[in-house]
C-alpha cells in the first residue's frame, strides 16, 4: 500500500509539483536576476500564445479555456486596480471574487468531455467565462461595496482568517477543488486533473502572495504552464501508452521495433487466473486487475520494455539480449507477481496490498500467477512477427502445464533444430544444465 501511495505521490507531482516548487524559489521579488526579468513579463502570452496553438491542432477545448481563465485572472489583477478611484477597496473584491471563481473554473471544465471543438458549446462555454470578470468588475464598483463586503464576510465567524488576504470562502473552494481534483487523478490517473490541481494551488501562492509583495501574475503564469505541461504531457500518453494500464502502447511497440537488430528477445506474459476472475467477478474486476499488475510489470521486468498491445496479455521486449540472458529476469518477473496480494473488496473493487496481512474480514484474496512465454531472434529471416508467434506458443506451452512459469520456444533459443525445424520447448526449472 505505501509503495502505491509514493508512487502516487510521484507521479502526481510531475511536471505540476516541480514548476510550483521553482515558481516559490525564484519568482518573489528579487528571486531572480535582471537578465531574467523581461523573459518573465512576457510569459503570460508566451504560454496562452502556445496553449491556445496547442490547444486548437488537438482539439482541446478543455486547454484553451483554462488558459483563458488564467488570463482573465491576471488582467483583472493587473489592469483594474490601476484605474480605480480607490484602489484600496477594488483590489481586495477582485483578488476575493477572482480567487474565488478561478478554481471553480478548473474543477468545471475537468468535468466536461474532451471532444472535438464544436462551435455551439464552445460559444455557451466561453460566454460564461467572458461574464465572470463583468460580473466582478460590477461588484468592485464603489456602489456595490455593501454586497461585495457582504460576500467576502467569512463562512464560518469563529475561525480567525487575519493570516492571509483571501476571503475564507475562496479559501474553502481552493481547498475543496483541490482535493476533489487529487481524488479524480487517484481513481483515473489523468495527468490532467493533477495538473488542474497544480495550477490551482499555485494560483494560491499568487493570491496569497500579494500581502508579501509577490507579483501574482508571475504565478498565475506558472500555473498556465502547468496547464500547457500536463496537457502536453496526457496527449504524449493518450498517443503512447495503454489507457487501462498506463504501459506502452502499440505506437511505442512499433517504434521500438523499427530500431532492432538481429538480436533480441520478445516474451509475452499473460494472467493465468485473469479469465476466471473475469466470467466469475464480471469484466471490470479483470480490468483492474490488469491496472494493477501493469505498473509492477513494468517496474520487474527491467530492463526489459514492457508494452500492452491488446488483449490481456502484455509482451516484454529486450533489444540485443539471448534468451539465456533474459530467463532468469523474466522468472524474477513471474515470482514479484505470485508473491504480491490482490484482493477484492465488495462486488467489483480491486486493490492491492503489500503482503495477504493487509487484508481485512471485508476482502477476499485474488490469488494471480503469471505464464510467460519467451522467444529470440536468431538470424535475419527471423521476423518480430514470427518471433512473437513462437513466444506466444511457448506462452501456451506454459498455461497448459499449470501457469506461473517461464517457457522458452526451442527453434528461437538457439538450440539445435531438428530436420523440420521443430525444436521442443523447455522450462526455465530445466536450464539447470
Amino acid at each position: 500500500m505505501w509503495s502505491s501511495l509514493r508512487q502516487l505521490l510521484i507521479a502526481s507531482s510531475i511536471p505540476g509539483g516541480l514548476i510550483f516548487l521553482v515558481a516559490i524559489a525564484f519568482l518573489r521579488p528579487h528571486g531572480l536576476p535582471d537578465w531574467v526579468e523581461t523573459p518573465i513579463a512576457v510569459l503570460p502570452v508566451v504560454v496562452l500564445a502556445f496553449g491556445v496553438i496547442f490547444g486548437w491542432y488537438f482539439a482541446s477545448s478543455r486547454l484553451i479555456l483554462s488558459l483563458l481563465v488564467i488570463s482573465l485572472a491576471e488582467c483583472s489583477l493587473y489592469v483594474s486596480p490601476a484605474s480605480s478611484p480607490d484602489q484600496s477597496v477594488t483590489l481586495p473584491t477582485i483578488l476575493a471574487f477572482t480567487a474565488f471563481l478561478l478554481p471553480l473554473n478548473l474543477l468545471a471544465l475537468s468535468l466536461i468531455q474532451e471532444d472535438t471543438l464544436s462551435v455551439g458549446r464552445s460559444l455557451v462555454r466561453l460566454s460564461l467565462i467572458l461574464a465572470q470578470p463583468i460580473l466582478v468588475m460590477w461588484l468592485s464598483r464603489p456602489s456595490q461595496a455593501d454586497l461585495a463586503l457582504t460576500l467576502q464576510q467569512p463562512f464560518i465567524p469563529l475561525i480567525p482568517f487575519s493570516w492571509t488576504p483571501l476571503s475564507q470562502q475562496a479559501f474553502i473552494v481552493l481547498v475543496g477543488t483541490c482535493v476533489l481534483l487529487l481524488f479524480r487523478f487517484a481513481v483515473d490517473r489523468d495527468p490532467l486533473d493533477a495538473g488542474a490541481a497544480w495550477a490551482v494551488i499555485t494560483s494560491f501562492a499568487a493570491f496569497h502572495g500579494v500581502q508579501y509583495g509577490w507579483a501574482p501574475i508571475n504565478f498565475l503564469s506558472a500555473a498556465g504552464l502547468i496547464l500547457f505541461l500536463t496537457h502536453v504531457q496526457s496527449s504524449y500518453r493518450r498517443t503512447y501508452c495503454d489507457a487501462l494500464t498506463g504501459c506502452s502502447g502499440r505506437p511505442a511497440y512499433e517504434e521500438a521495433v523499427a530500431t532492432l537488430g538481429q538480436r533480441y528477445v520478445i516474451a509475452v506474459a499473460g494472467i493465468d487466473q485473469l479469465k476466471q476472475y473475469s466470467n466469475q467477478h464480471g469484466k471490470a474486476v479483470g480490468e483492474q486487475l490488469l491496472r494493477l499488475i501493469g505498473p509492477k510489470l513494468v517496474t520487474a521486468a527491467r530492463p526489459g520494455k514492457v508494452f500492452r498491445l491488446a488483449g490481456e496479455e502484455f509482451t516484454i521486449l529486450f533489444p540485443g539480449k539471448s534468451t539465456r540472458d533474459t530467463l532468469a529476469p523474466l522468472d524474477n518477473v513471474r515470482k514479484a507477481i505470485e508473491r504480491s496480494a490482490f484482493f477484492l473488496r465488495g462486488r467489483d473493487r480491486v486493490w492491492a496490498g503489500d503482503s495477504p496481512d493487509d487484508q481485512s474480514s471485508r476482502d477476499q484474496i485474488l490469488a494471480v500467477t503469471l505464464s510467460i512465454g519467451v522467444a529470440q531472434s536468431i538470424g535475419s529471416q527471423d521476423t518480430p512477427q514470427l518471433v512473437t508467434k513462437s513466444a506466444y506458443r511457448a506462452l501456451y506451452e506454459a498455461k497448459g502445464e499449470g501457469g506461473n512459469q517461464v517457457k522458452r520456444d526451442a527453434n528461437s533459443s538457439g538450440i539445435k533444430r531438428t530436420a523440420y525445424g521443430v525444436g521442443r520447448i523447455i522450462s526455465y526449472s530445466e536450464l539447470g544444465t
